[in-house]
């Protein structure tokens, strides 16, 4: 009986430990499930975290090709502007290649040309000088001559013949339009006396004697030096050789000019 007692009375309390046992085996399950879960979070927490940076780190990567792109197609463009300058700077040097190399081959042809045309050129200022009023006629006959005597030289180039023959040309012309006063002689009374001449281009060529007894001009006609009246020439060439010596401001003149031929 006692025992039977006994086993009723441990069974109420075997099956309350069993509970309880039951009860805390939940709960420590349950926070494992908890820890689990929340472990879980944190990793995925991380895991996105680290995908967060990567694609910011791909789109700053991508923000750089971007840029270098652009800079590389700016230097692009450049580039082909600039190569398309120096491919037409090419083809202009290529056609004057072309002209040079058939400048090249007529030199000798030119230069063949050249020299009898300079002699017709020489012969041709020389009977203009014979035939002009007869002005200068030492200085431009000894510049004739040095011409003559250079056209001889192998030590001057055809071009620096050409030159300085067209330079004789300009100078003669430049005597057509300037007013000049120079001595020289001319032969008064049989006696080769000095004067002072006028020159007025080629329109006039009066001279006066020392101190002013004689006043003449060149006659075109006659060939020849005439006397004018001095008292009608005699002031106007005296004032025209002031003028030409920058002595006085230029005035109105009265010299005599050949009439124009009928021929």
């Amino acid at each position: 009986m006692l025992i039977n007692r006994m086993n009723k009375t441990l069974l109420p309390s075997a099956v309350l430990i069993a509970v309880l046992l039951a009860g805390f085996s939940a709960s420590v399950f349950a926070q494992a499930n908890i820890d689990q879960v929340t472990q879980e979070g944190i990793k995925r927490a991380d895991s996105g975290a680290a995908e967060q940076q990567r694609v910011e780190q791909i789109a700053n990567q991508t923000d750089d090709l971007l840029s270098e792109y652009n800079t590389v197609s700016k230097v692009v463009d450049g580039l082909v502007t600039y190569n398309s300058l120096l491919q037409r700077q090419v083809n202009n040097q290529e056609t004057e290649k072309i002209a040079l190399a058939e400048s090249i081959d007529n030199v000798a042809l030119i230069e063949r040309q050249i020299v009898p045309l300079m002699t017709r050129m020489l012969d041709a200022l020389e009977r203009f000088i014979q035939l002009d009023t007869p002005f200068l006629l030492a200085e431009r006959t000894e510049r004739l001559e040095r011409l003559r005597g250079m056209m001889e030289r192998s030590d001057v180039s055809s071009a620096e013949k050409f030159r300085r023959v067209i330079e004789a040309y300009q100078i003669e012309n430049d005597y057509g339009r300037t007013i000049e006063a120079y001595k020289g002689t001319v032969p008064i009374n049989g006696n080769p006396q000095e004067v002072d001449f006028l020159r007025i281009g080629r329109v006039a060529l009066a001279y006066q004697s020392v101190g002013g007894a004689h006043t003449g001009t060149w006659d075109a006609d006659a060939g020849d030096w005439v006397e004018l009246d001095p008292a009608e020439f005699k002031n106007q060439v005296t004032q025209g050789l002031r003028v030409a010596r920058k002595q006085v401001a230029p005035d109105l003149l009265i010299v005599p000019v050949a009439a124009p031929s009928e021929e």
